[in-house]
């Protein structure tokens, strides 16, 4: 299924009638507010699940009960928390689903905020805590708040949406997991991330310098990457939560150059609701892996080098994922402006796909990267192109 011409000629005139002058209200008061105080607020007390790996990890999974058959997963990106869905409020995404009725779960990947905990392992004191990527976020953490979903619900499937690497993970679930593919009724992919290898700009000159950087993190031993209690995150917080100077340098110094610049989707006032949020925390292999995957230009498995390769593959090459094998149905949401998901990016990704339904490049030129789970005006530019695969795979 594709956006048919009048439907996208339609959707970009309500857009262009509507965009001008909306308003999302006052949203000072959440700065302070984790993701079951947020929830609460607009409506919807959640119910906290922690749910426990194969691996022993245990992972927050909130639950924003509703009355759908078909229980819709929410999976943040890179770096980011369930607060990502719920930090705009009404117009946020978890509150839109949830007050259509949707029955709303929120997933926390092992590493952040919410999810820093583990049977045996002490994520402050033992470094084997943090030798984690997006690889084992696919292949542990999804099947384990997966099968939980099922079981509290009983139903056969989930729809999930994923942001950013929300949705990299389910292409490792897929490849790698495969009885995962029937336990999802589609996947709606929003800034899809699988190939970085036609990212241009300062994420491109980063990923160029994979090789130094890597052996920099490994050489000063990065665990834990940017975390509320990591000197580094302690800083980016301060720094970027200031008033005016936040915004500029770290809005305007920061995510634009890297996301793509949209400033009036992510005004100053709310960016202060970003900064103290944002980022959540994770390990150091996680953006290595992520780098490897540009620099090499293979949407392969992390590479711990050929010797440790062949311990652990019984090859010196780390192998690729086979997206042939992710037989989900799935919806591709991508825009020209994204920094990191860039359309050609996203198009290598598509045509490797066994079974995507829907493909959208969104209609307003300057969408970036965050705008999906941050934009401003997200619920008009954004949500009524969600809906059209929500109403035909996941009628209430």
């Amino acid at each position: 299924m594709w956006t048919s011409p009048g439907l996208w000629l339609a959707a970009t005139f309500i857009i262009s009638q509507q965009i001008c002058g909306i308003s999302t209200g006052d949203l000072s008061d959440d700065r302070t507010l984790n993701s079951i105080l947020l929830a609460t607020k607009y409506g919807h007390p959640p119910t906290q699940y922690d749910v426990v790996t194969e691996d022993g990890y245990i992972l927050a999974v909130y639950r924003l009960p509703g009355k759908g058959r078909i229980p819709v997963l929410l999976v943040h990106g890179f770096m980011d928390s369930s607060d990502t869905f719920l930090i705009r409020g009404n117009t946020s995404l978890a509150i839109y689903l949830a007050n259509k009725g949707y029955d709303v779960w929120l997933a926390n990947t092992r590493g952040n905020r919410y999810s820093r905990r583990h049977k045996t392992l002490n994520p402050d004191k033992d470094p084997a805590f943090w030798q984690f990527s997006f690889h084992e976020m696919g292949y542990y953490d999804l099947p384990a708040v997966i099968d939980t979903i099922l079981n509290e619900t009983g139903a056969k499937n989930v729809t999930a949406i994923g942001h950013s690497q929300g949705n990299t993970i389910f292409y490792v679930l897929g490849s790698e997991r495969k009885e995962y593919n029937s336990k999802i009724n589609v996947l709606l992919a929003l800034a899809p991330i699988a190939f970085l290898q036609n990212v241009q700009g300062p994420l491109g000159t980063v990923i160029k310098s994979e090789p130094v950087i890597s052996g920099l993190i490994k050489t000063v031993r990065v665990n834990e990457l940017l975390g509320d209690n990591t000197a580094l995150g302690i800083a980016l917080h301060s720094t970027c939560s200031v008033p005016v100077l936040g915004y500029t340098k770290c809005a305007y110094g920061l995510i634009f150059p890297f996301v793509g610049s949209d400033p009036t989707e992510l005004e100053p006032d709310f960016f202060q609701n970003v900064a103290k949020r944002f980022p959540a925390g994770g390990s150091g292999q996680s953006l290595l892996h992520f780098l490897q995957v540009g620099h090499r230009k293979k949407f392969a498995q992390y590479d711990y080098g050929s010797a440790t390769n062949k311990k652990i593959y019984n090859s010196s090459e780390p192998p690729l994922y086979r997206l042939d094998r992710v037989t989900m149905l799935v919806a591709l949401y991508a825009a020209a402006n994204d920094g990191f998901s860039t359309v050609a990016d996203v198009d290598l990704l598509r045509q490797l796909l066994a079974k995507v339904v829907y493909y959208l490049l969104n209609p307003l030129p300057l969408c970036n990267h965050a705008d999906y789970v941050w934009g401003r005006t997200a619920n008009v530019y954004l949500y009524p192109y969600l809906d059209i695969i929500l109403n035909i795979y996941n009628r209430l």
